[in-house]
């Protein structure tokens, strides 16, 4: 559905031709997932019938772990090492520099470099400086491993907008398309200004991504993770309008959240997650994470309406855990996208939350917001959610596989 968005401006025969083939695709992908759960909710009846014991989500949890103590390839050991290093002490593949004192001065250009469809970690240190440019690491340049000098000193920027004429999905500043991408102490910015409506700051759609210590800055859109498993630890995003979407099975772990001003009569809605099928294993988490004003805000927080989410799919899945959340939330929390759409097909649930704005008495009492329990909110940690157990803990980057201990 989200690469059905990406031509939502192409026009002509190869326009509506893709958008055809992936109608049919959608369609077909929409059977398969169907599918496949008749078979799941079969061979449970069964096991059952059988007086086999159930499995349960502390069984699932114990086989991720054990999956853990599996030997590890050198090439992710060395991934772990190289992650770690900052600075002079990184062992780059190739050194970005504006001022000259690496191998080139763009990103565009180190990307060049990295071989293709390989299962070795290439890693590229981007050193301080502002590098305007749109980056895209496209689907071959796998296991590219990105390092910066800090969220805000390695700053990758740029305008593209939809008021100008270009579709949501090409406005990003940056683009991880290539599986197991890791980007670190990076900041991606989309300069364009609240006027110009969607501007993307980054799009993931990498399997497998983690971004750590990174900053993203935008105003509609900022952040669009787009597609598969990902993962984001210790970053800052920015935004005013459905500034988390898009339709990844992703986890935002403890992630500073800032609502910006916005334009006269807007409102602020943090995410817009986009699941359209109830089978898709989808949705947006946020983890241990503070929802609040930047500073610009701060003083007008009660005079622009701000609100958790909104549907932009009919299966829209949000959950929001254990986070902070300050008073710029209105009391009713969520907002609709149009009339009574997904309302009653949505899963929206809080767990856990603390803060001013986390109050939950005048909530919306719609179908779709659901309450859970405490063994039901361990289904959106990273261990089972994105099965994020063999790949995150391998890199040395820190999180919590199930609850945060707070």
């Amino acid at each position: 559905e989200t690469c059905l968005d990406a031509f939502e401006n192409v026009t002509g025969d190869t326009g509506e031709k893709m958008t055809n083939l992936l109608k049919t695709s959608k369609e077909m992908t929409a059977n398969g997932l169907v599918m496949v759960g008749e078979v799941t909710s079969l061979v449970t009846s069964l096991w059952k019938a059988l007086g086999l014991p159930e499995t349960g989500r502390q069984l699932r949890a114990k086989e991720l772990d054990e999956e853990d103590e599996e030997e590890e390839p050198s090439w992710v050991n060395d991934r772990r090492g190289l992650l770690q290093a900052t600075g002079a002490k990184i062992r780059a593949n190739v050194v970005v520099a504006k001022d000259g004192s690496g191998k080139y001065k763009t990103i565009t250009q180190a990307l060049q470099d990295v071989p293709r469809k390989s299962n070795k970690t290439f890693v590229i240190y981007v050193k301080e400086g502002v590098y305007q440019e749109q980056v895209m690491v496209d689907k071959t340049m796998t296991w590219v491993m990105m390092i910066g000098d800090g969220p805000t000193k390695t700053k990758i920027t740029a305008g593209k907008n939809f008021k100008d004429g270009t579709s949501t999905f090409k406005t990003a500043t940056f683009a991880a398309v290539g599986t197991n991408f890791i980007g670190k102490d990076l900041w991606f910015e989309n300069s364009a200004g609240p006027e110009k409506h969607q501007a993307v700051a980054l799009r993931v759609q990498s399997d497998m991504s983690i971004f750590y210590n990174c900053r993203m800055d935008g105003y509609q859109d900022t952040l669009y993770t787009h597609a598969h498993r990902q993962f984001f630890r210790d970053c800052t995003i920015t935004g005013t309008i459905d500034f988390i979407f898009g339709n990844a099975a992703v986890i935002l772990q403890n992630c500073k959240i800032f609502v910006r001003k916005p334009m006269e009569n807007q409102k602020c809605i943090v995410t817009a997650q986009g699941r359209l099928e109830r089978k898709e294993p989808t949705g947006i988490v946020l983890q241990n994470c503070a929802i609040s004003s930047d500073p610009g805000f701060f003083p007008v927080r009660h005079v622009f309406k701000t609100y958790l989410g909104r549907p932009w799919k009919q299966y829209s899945r949000t959950i929001i855990m254990q986070c902070q959340i300050d008073d710029l939330i209105q009391p009713e929390g969520w907002l609709p996208w149009e009339g009574d759409f997904a309302l009653k097909t949505l899963f929206y649930t809080e767990f856990d939350n603390r803060g001013p704005g986390a109050a939950k008495q005048n909530r919306v009492k719609w179908r779709g917001i659901k309450q859970i329990t405490p063994k039901h909110a361990l289904d959106f940690t990273p261990g089972l959610f994105i099965r994020g157990n063999p790949w995150i803990r391998r890199t040395g980057v820190p999180y919590y596989s199930g609850m945060a201990t707070i």
